[in-house]
């Protein structure tokens, strides 16, 4: 490898440096991309991780949206999501700094972010110091209660 840290296929820039090929670079415009409030414990894996997207964010696991958590101190991430064929649970450990998670109602679960605010959290900026300008965007239907739970 003659020095080299990390594998030619990864980018080290990349939270999906694996996945950015197959799945993610690639995400319609269709595809949620949802943001869990709260802390989560990052011990839990593929069954604990649906757990929490079914029971507590009250969505569809196997929606094919994107769901992302984070531990109390904001330097572990998870994300879960279907790709049609299965589940991929993929994890961030940031060795220094934290990501700046949004503030809002306590009350609230979950927070719906673009695909634009996914990259701009995941690249370390506050989302709160940003501001959107005006650009017309089709808003998305939203799921019918059905979807949201799976029996």
């Amino acid at each position: 490898m003659g020095g080299q840290l990390y594998p030619p296929c990864c980018n080290r820039g990349s939270f999906f440096s694996l996945v950015v090929s197959d799945r993610l670079a690639s995400l319609g415009a269709a595809t949620r991309i949802y943001l869990a409030l709260g802390a989560t414990d990052m011990r839990k894996g593929f069954d604990g991780l649906y757990g929490l997207v079914r029971d507590q964010l009250l969505c569809d696991p196997l929606s094919g949206h994107v769901f992302l958590f984070s531990n109390a101190q904001r330097n572990r991430l998870k994300i879960i999501f279907f790709d049609g064929s299965g589940l991929w649970v993929c994890a961030k450990r940031i060795e220094k700094g934290r990501v700046h998670w949004p503030a809002v109602d306590h009350e609230q679960r979950k927070v719906m972010l673009s695909h634009e605010e996914l990259t701009m959290l995941l690249g370390g900026i506050d989302l709160a110091q940003t501001r959107e300008r005006k650009w017309y965007r089709k808003p998305l239907a939203e799921e019918s209660s059905q979807l949201q739970k799976t029996a």
